[in-house]
């Protein structure tokens, strides 16, 4: 006989394992749905085994969950305890990608299936939204046994090297014995042929297991094609996703729903969805109601009603992939919205050093209504600022109810009628409050309210996103600023001008620079481009710049400027390479020294008219040859004369030769180089190709010498 302690003294496992442990916790609890995952043995992911209560299809998106993903069952691993969600609201703020996809009101319970020394996986059950908003002692108690029961089956089914099967779903219940023994099959299909309405019978996959005659005929479809089919695959007039939706809602929070659709040409059907946890039961009627006022006509007044579904809030969580900075979000979401959910004005607030922040408004006529609520602190009792704090959304039917609770804004009227106050969390923290305002009196459903606060997860995300956006880009503006001149010298005898456009791809910063430095009586002007358009390459530009006005102001040669330079950009060993093109003006002499590293050759425009590419002996890009020479080359520059020194960012196009681009260059400033300075930059900058495009940073400097 065998010891206690060995294998064979064990309750063997029994099959199927996890379906039987699935189906006894349900039963317990009286949760109408349910999965267990189990964890995937060469990755961190919950795999989805068995589902129950409701189709797999249901709960697709999550049939692999990461063990990092912000999912109930992940994180009842990831934590090792229970997580209760104890409705649609609380779903939607802690975890809006469930919500957005499933947006119902039901409860949801996440077990881990664990023993003290292993996770195996984690247990999630549901319940319909009609369960209390906490889980009772019972059956917390209840559930967590059930899964350390199943975690320790599992775990002796390792030991005993039982192999892992496929268990099926379970979908059907057990059959209900009573009916037939009380009515009889026969007499039950009579009965229900006698009523006067439509009867239909759905299975939890939505197909049609009965019709009776009058439901046939009121679709407009024989019962052979209904039966085994689902209603909105069967009938093409059923085929929107609205129809699916309430089916699924019904189904999820096991109660009652109901929608009208418009049979062509022009009859309107009511249908009303019984759900239970075997199925659905299907009235359709003549929605007469619905008829007589299509036939009455639109009321003045009259607005169409709209219904938020889910292919509109994955529509907007796509569009909010797009936005950008604050102001985007704040626009798409005006834009977006304003057509789902019919609210004729947006407001978006967030919070800064413990007051309230107006990120931007749309569709007030008055915007000081709004604007006066910046900077308020965020301990003012406003509904903003309490769904700033709490978190938890504010749905106001009627001014009525606002005033009630905020008697502070009878005297701040904003001439609106209703108000939905959505709190925008993301990375588990308030970022800020969405404001949704009506100009008449608007009832939220429940289901509405849920979608608007998944809506309010989306928001928050992108906003989160835009906001760092800013300050990025804030920060490069205010780097680039820091860098360039701001204004460029006056100097005796030389008039300038000057342009700078960042790359219009990355973070609106770049490389290219551009400076005027006065020598005593002469003056130094230089240009040039690191390689790349974003921070490196922009305090890379600084220290070149710095450098160079150095070398010029302690009196070397430009030969020697060049030279110096390049050591430096070696020494750094930054491994970027620098074009440079530097000059010595005169302008009482009317002559101007140049040296050249590999940097776009100038143009000069002579009093005549006459333009020219200036040729200019020059030598590698700075940074790469440590002895490298430049030498240097002597051009006129007599009174009148014009100099358009630029980065490559001016020329270079696609698609377009630089050589042609020069001779339009050279085209204009023949043409308007009497122009005042000024006006001639904007020109080049205007009719550039490539400017317009801004593929690369751009940078002009203009000189022009008046004796």
């Amino acid at each position: 006989m065998s010891a206690p302690g060995s294998a064979s003294a064990r309750t063997r496992v029994g099959r199927p394992l996890i379906s039987l442990a699935l189906a006894s916790m349900m039963d317990e609890v009286h949760a109408h749905s349910g999965a267990v995952y189990l964890l995937a043995a060469d990755e961190p992911v919950l795999e989805m085994a068995v589902m129950a209560g409701l189709p797999r299809a249901f709960a697709v998106p999550w049939e692999r969950v990461g063990l990092s993903a912000p999912i109930p069952v992940a994180e009842a691993v990831r934590e090792r305890r229970l997580v209760w969600v104890g409705g649609e609201h609380e779903m939607a703020r802690r975890y809006p990608r469930i919500a957005v996809v499933l947006p119902y009101p039901f409860a949801l319970a996440a077990v881990p299936v664990a023993t003290s020394s292993k996770v195996h996986g984690a247990v999630f059950v549901t319940w319909p939204g009609s369960h209390p908003p906490e889980l009772t002692d019972w059956e917390r108690d209840h559930l967590t046994a059930a899964c350390g029961r199943l975690a320790v089956r599992l775990e002796r089914a390792v030991e005993d090297s039982v192999p892992p099967y496929t268990e099926p779903d379970l979908l059907t219940a057990a059959p209900v014995g009573s009916v037939a023994g009380t009515l009889g099959t026969v007499e039950a299909a009579r009965m229900v042929a006698r009523l006067p309405y439509g009867l239909c019978s759905l299975d939890l996959d939505g197909r049609v297991s009965f019709a009776n005659a009058a439901a046939a005929e009121l679709i407009g479809a024989p019962v052979s094609q209904l039966l085994g089919s689902q209603l909105w695959a069967a009938v093409p007039w059923l085929n929107d996703p609205v129809y699916e939706d309430r089916y699924r809602a019904a189904l999820i929070s096991q109660h009652s729903t109901s929608f009208v659709a418009l049979r062509p040409p022009g009859d309107w059907l009511s249908f009303r969805l019984y759900p239970s946890t075997t199925g659905l039961s299907v009235r359709v009627s003549r929605a007469r109601a619905v008829a007589e006022m299509n036939r009455a006509g639109p009321r003045p007044g009259d607005r169409p009603s709209r219904l938020v579904t889910i292919s509109q809030v994955l529509s907007l969580a796509g569009a909010l992939t797009e936005a950008v900075g604050v102001q985007d979000v704040v626009q798409l979401v005006a834009d977006e919205i304003a057509t789902a959910v019919g609210s004729q004005a947006l407001v978006m607030l967030g919070s800064r050093s413990g007051r309230l922040h107006v990120l931007g408004h749309r569709g007030y006529p008055d915007a000081r209504v709004v604007e006066r609520f910046d900077g308020l602190p965020l301990a003012e009792p406003t509904p903003g600022t309490h769904v700033l704090n709490t978190g938890v959304p504010a749905f106001f039917e009627s001014r009525e109810q606002l005033e009630h609770l905020y008697p502070g804004r009878i005297a701040t009227p904003d001439g609106f009628a209703a108000w939905a106050f959505l709190p925008l969390i993301a990375s588990g923290r308030p970022v800020g409050t969405c404001v949704l305002a009506y100009a008449e009196r608007h009832p939220f459903p429940a289901d509405e309210r849920a979608v608007l606060t998944s809506i309010g997860g989306l928001i928050a995300q992108a906003l989160e996103r835009a906001v760092l956006y800013d300050a990025k880009h804030q920060l490069a503006h205010g780097l680039q600023a820091a860098l360039l001149p701001h204004t460029l010298p006056v100097l005796p005898g030389i008039e300038a001008a000057a342009r700078y456009l960042p790359a219009a791809q990355g973070m609106d910063i770049g490389g290219d620079f551009y400076d005027l430095v006065p020598v005593d009586e002469l003056a130094a002007a230089v240009i040039g481009d690191v390689q790349g358009h974003n921070v490196t390459a922009a305090g890379l530009m600084g220290q070149i710049r710095t450098a160079v006005r150095a070398y010029t102001t302690v009196g070397q040669s430009p030969e020697a400027v060049m030279r110096s330079t390049n050591r430096l950009l070696i020494d750094l060993g930054t491994d970027l390479f620098v074009s440079c093109l530097y000059l010595r003006l005169d302008p009482k002499a009317g002559r101007a020294v140049m040296a050249r590293a590999g940097h776009p050759p100038p143009l000069l425009r002579r009093p005549d008219g006459r333009v020219r590419v200036l040729d200019l002996a020059g030598g590698p890009l700075l940074g790469i040859d440590g002895s490298a020479a430049y030498p240097t080359t002597e051009v006129d520059l007599t009174p009148g004369s014009v100099l358009v020194l630029y980065t490559d960012g001016l020329i270079e196009s696609p698609g377009v030769d630089i050589e042609d681009a020069l001779a339009d260059l050279g085209d204009q400033l023949a043409e308007g180089g009497d122009r005042p300075l000024d006006e001639l930059a904007d020109g080049f900058v205007r009719r550039s190709p490539a400017a317009r495009e801004r593929l690369d940073d751009v940078a002009l400097l203009l000189l022009r010498a008046v004796g």
